[in-house]
């Protein structure tokens, strides 16, 4: 055996989609991270072993942007053939990108030591290279989604469904019980141009007839991931799952069965492709934060002065009984304002001092849980804590004392968006000349509000120019570019169809472009590239210039080229 030990700033434990963005923006804000998760690869129920898409707010302009949008276009870019294994790689490349992330992978979390509600360490075992992990850290945060730090530490959390009374809510029942939302085994046929057999496994259950599944879409034509294949909420979420998983695979070879085998569903020429290895979760403890967030506040549209992230998914409450409930759709969707903004007082603990969370664990109600589980709400809750605890360690402050301002600011500069919170442009940004078509490009507004675009379409091979009074110094250029925040919703296909239009770079997106400066010296080109592929852009510039001209040369389809925003520091 090895031991190894390690100080740091954050630990994340739980590299999911949500611990991935929190380990991220904490790196990319300056400080030190030790990211561990307990499997080989990132992205939690996202990642190949599980395959959920990600989900997010609904309705137009609402798409989350930031490091999810990051991770997304980047997929688009390398992925041209939509693996998963190629898509856990995307995600691997973007933590191993940051010189600030130490990355233990297959390292579970089994312990920790606690003094004066403070955690002091974590420790983990990494089964490949038999290495006991001991990380010290300032601050725990735990995006492990069973909240695994919880009964290490005695944090306080909440399991199960309250009673209407306790928040005055209208979605629980009347009595609060310990039944969850269960977890799903998803399955993935793959489109061919011939016909395809399938034999049952003889250990698998059969269904002989639609009645038999309870009326859920099984068609091929229907896009759908099967996520109705769920158990669990009427078990222990977390103790049971090795049960649940044994029962979900009958249940799972069973359907595909039916679907093949038992009538005319459209699946003649489609093959299985996949079935999931591991369940994917919908829900199991959840932290008591300094502000427990509730359906009330969901249909309010989350008005917090702290509010540093939103979501937008429908109050999506499955039924504990999952796969066997019997009176009809499995799911009731309740509906929510899209968007809605969640506090940073929920994510962080009410107790313990050093711990924050982010990813389906924060600190919400059951009924507020169902609208805020879904995997791109839970990057923007990571990105969040990530940028939080990072002012917060920089300044030598508690979570709780830093300023909420300086963190949303921080937020929105790093392109995330927080509604109804405006960025606040640069004093070298707002004394920029322009021609008058390009003044909304220093508005602050990064994305369409309302009737508003606040774009500039220009053509390709235009030059925008902007002025100053005198030479100024400018350490770093900001621009947003169109990824179409309005594209089809997910990240990767839920079924391999034959032909797929729908994953790749978006056509409005910008692909190359020159930046010139003016310089003492004369003009100098600053940047180019001929592979641009994200929405966000930030170019260190590190010059003295009394002009910047950017000239976009191409997108990825467009014949006009959109752009939100131009910002200099």
């Amino acid at each position: 055996m090895k031991y190894i030990e390690h100080t740091t700033d954050l630990c994340v434990v739980g590299g999911g989609i949500a611990g991935l963005c929190t380990a991220v923006s904490a790196a990319r804000n300056g400080i030190k991270v030790i990211l561990m998760q307990d499997r080989p690869v990132l992205g939690g129920n996202a990642s190949s072993e599980i395959r959920m898409w990600m989900g997010g707010a609904k309705g137009k302009n609402t798409r989350e942007t930031g490091i999810v949008e990051e991770m997304m276009l980047e997929n688009y870019y390398i992925n041209k053939s939509l693996s998963f294994n190629v898509w856990d790689d995307v995600l691997y490349g973007i933590v191993k990108g940051e010189e600030n992330i130490t990355l233990l992978l297959n390292c579970s979390c089994l312990d920790a030591k606690c003094e004066n509600n403070k955690i002091l360490s974590v420790k983990g075992w990494q089964m490949t290279s038999e290495t006991f992990h001991t990380v010290y850290a300032k601050y725990y945060a735990d995006c492990s989604g069973d909240s695994i730090l919880a009964p290490l530490t005695g944090a306080k959390f909440m399991l199960g469904r309250e009673a209407k009374s306790d928040f005055g809510e209208t979605i629980p029942p009347d009595v609060a019980d310990k039944r969850t939302m269960g977890m799903s085994i998803l399955l993935q046929p793959r489109e061919t141009d011939h016909k395809c057999e399938f034999i049952k496994p003889e250990w698998a259950y059969t269904y002989e007839d639609d009645k038999a599944l309870g009326g859920r879409g099984h068609m091929m034509e229907d896009d759908s991931n099967f996520w109705w294949l769920e158990l669990g909420g009427m078990d222990d979420s977390i103790h049971d799952t090795d049960k649940l998983h044994d029962e979900l695979l009958k249940i799972a070879y069973g359907v595909w069965d039916h679907v093949k085998n038992k009538g005319d569903h459209g699946a003649d020429n489609w093959e299985l492709d996949w079935v999931g290895a591991v369940p994917g979760k919908r829900e199991s403890r959840r932290y008591v934060g300094e502000y427990i967030v509730n359906q009330n506040d969901v249909e309010a549209g989350g008005k917090f002065d702290d509010a540093v992230a939103y979501a937008g998914w429908s109050m999506d409450d499955h039924f504990p009984e999952g796969f066997y409930y019997s009176g009809g759709h499995p799911t009731i969707y309740h509906p929510a304002p899209s968007p809605w903004c969640l506090p940073l007082r929920a994510l962080y603990s009410k107790e313990t001092e050093n711990l924050v969370f982010a990813g389906r664990n924060i600190s919400v109600t059951h009924a507020a849980l169902s609208s805020c589980r879904v995997m791109a709400t839970c990057g923007t809750l990571g990105q969040a804590i990530g940028t939080a605890v990072a002012l917060s360690v920089k300044e030598g402050k508690h979570i709780r004392d830093i300023d909420i301002g300086k963190v949303q600011q921080t937020l929105l500069y790093d392109d995330s968006y927080i509604p109804g919170i405006k960025r606040i442009v640069s004093e070298l940004t707002k004394n920029a000349k322009t021609a008058e078509k390009y003044e909304v490009l220093k508005n602050g507004e990064d994305r369409p509000q309302g009737e508003n675009a606040n774009c500039v379409s220009v053509k390709c091979g235009e030059d925008i120019v902007f002025s100053f009074d005198k030479f100024e110094d400018i350490s770093e250029m900001r621009i947003i570019f169109d990824s179409n925040l309005n594209r089809p919703r997910y990240n990767m296909p839920c079924m391999f169809k034959l032909h797929e239009e729908h994953y790749k770079v978006p056509k409005t997106l910008v692909k190359s472009y020159r930046i010139t400066a003016h310089t003492e010296d004369g003009d100098k080109v600053i940047y180019e590239t001929a592979r641009n592929r994200q929405r966000m852009n930030k170019i260190p510039a590190g010059i003295r210039a009394d002009s910047i001209t950017i000239t976009p040369l191409e997108t990825w389809g467009n014949e006009e080229v959109n752009i939100f925003s131009v910002d200099f520091i």
